[in-house]
């Protein structure tokens, strides 16, 4: 039996204002049948973090987990990242930016109505134009709650929009679905891919390929174990309640995924919306028109693929382009990349869990 020591402090779905040194390192010790990777570690101690390395001294007193350490794609990233996925529209990032602004013009125009007296005997005439009331029927509307409502809710109808035509092109491809391209794959670096070549099905056009990397959300019965945590308790941080029934995504299927990581989606067959990873990082983009194209990784040397309950490093070719009906799709195709020598990487990218984020 191979021994090895993993370390996580992995970040939740809304990173941005969470402070990760408050977030407990979770630190198991795996015991597995397969022999594990190299030595590696992404980011740094205080951080967001991900270190698999050798058993050290004190490592017998960590909580003891037994599970599968293999460099095979595991089944849920192949179910969910695996396929045809449609370009999510670009408004829903609009509609999340202008959040933040239309509630704070209604807050402000809350907090100038209630000062309405005050600011009518400060400053006089002026005040009384900006507060003159809107009859509208047999009613009589403050003019600055008319201005500001409309701005208000207008994040939500741009939200509305964005779906309904997110939805109509999944029904489209639902229809009409596409075939696979034809991909030839040669040799495979520590941190590259060579594409021989590429295909495109009928009714699709590439536009241009890379490849990236990401580090997908630990499973969650692991995650419970090695943090000593009950299933119907408070979860560890970072962690959701359990989910019911239907299981959409993947921070969905481990319970890890806390908010909306994707626009609405069809309710029969595949999800068509990729979900990102929250720890991901990409190569450049490359032409896909050349007949011979080699696909860097990132700038940053990367472990090569590895799964493990805790720990899962995933390579991916992703494939941009556009239908012949103008939906903007990706392809995407897990991949498998030799593992390095050690590798040690300070800064961990890490990213929100919305696909538009």
């Amino acid at each position: 039996m191979h021994r090895s020591v993993q370390r996580v402090r992995y970040p939740p779905f809304e990173h941005y204002n969470t402070n990760p040194e408050e977030i407990p390192l979770v630190e198991v010790l795996l015991v597995s049948e397969n022999e594990p990777p190299p030595e590696f570690k992404l980011g740094v101690e205080n951080g967001w973090m991900v270190e698999w390395r050798d058993e050290k001294q004190g490592g017998e007193n960590l909580p003891e987990i037994r599970t599968e350490v293999t460099r095979e794609t595991l089944p849920f990233l192949m179910r969910t990242r695996n396929g045809w996925y449609i370009e999510p529209d670009p408004i829903h990032a609009l509609a999340r930016r202008m959040i933040l602004p239309s509630v704070i013009i209604l807050t402000a125009s809350l907090i100038l109505h209630a000062l309405e007296p005050a600011l009518i005997e400060l400053i006089g005439s002026v005040a009384e134009i900006i507060y003159t009331p809107i009859r509208i029927g047999p009613l009589d509307y403050p003019l600055l709650i008319l201005v500001s409502f409309p701005i208000f809710i207008l994040p939500i109808i741009v939200r509305i929009v964005a779906n309904v035509r997110d939805i109509r092109r999944q029904e489209e491809y639902i229809s009409k679905p596409l075939g696979s391209p034809l991909m030839e794959i040669g040799d495979r670096g520590p941190n590259s891919i060579e594409v021989l070549s590429f295909q495109s099905p009928k009714g699709f056009r590439a536009d241009r390929c890379r490849i990236q990397v990401g580090v997908a959300v630990p499973e969650r019965e692991t995650l419970l174990k090695a943090t000593n945590t009950s299933e119907t308790g408070q979860p560890a941080p970072g962690m959701s309640t359990a989910l019911p029934e239907r299981r959409v995504s993947t921070a969905d299927e481990h319970g890890t995924g806390v908010g909306e990581s994707l626009p609405m989606t069809v309710s029969r067959g595949r999800v068509l919306l990729l979900e990102p990873m929250r720890v991901q990082c990409s190569g450049p983009w490359n032409d896909i028109s050349s007949s011979k194209i080699v696909l860097e990784g990132p700038n940053d040397t990367w472990p090569g693929s590895i799964y493990s309950a805790m720990i899962a490093v995933h390579w991916e070719i992703v494939v941009e382009g556009v239908t012949d009906s103008g939906t903007r799709m990706k392809w995407v195709r897990p991949i498998i990349i030799e593992n390095n020598a050690k590798v040690s990487v300070d800064d961990l990218p890490v990213r929100s869990g919305r696909v538009e984020g």
